[in-house]
């Protein structure tokens, strides 16, 4: 779906900054903020839904989860937790 947002120019120079960092489209840096905000109204995530676990030396590594690649968005969805954690 199509929609038109308002937002103020630093702000829209902030995300196509980011958008270019991350080598990904304004529309996914949108998308991916809009679930992130959205998510703390989301009932908690079942433990198959949780990617990564902490190994014997105390570092995060990604699960096996048998859903084929792992792409960018899942890798800033794991950022943006370590950040929030």
């Amino acid at each position: 779906m199509k929609t038109t947002l308002d937002l103020p120019d630093a702000l829209l120079m902030e995300v196509k900054a980011v958008a270019a960092r991350r080598r990904t489209s304004m529309r996914s840096i949108m998308e991916h903020a809009l679930r992130r905000e959205l998510g703390e109204l989301a009932p908690a995530k079942k433990e198959r839904d949780v990617l990564t676990e902490v190994n014997a030396y105390g570092f995060p590594i990604l699960k096996r989860t048998g859903r084929g690649r792992i792409t960018s968005e899942m890798v800033y969805a794991l950022q943006d937790q370590e950040v929030e954690d």
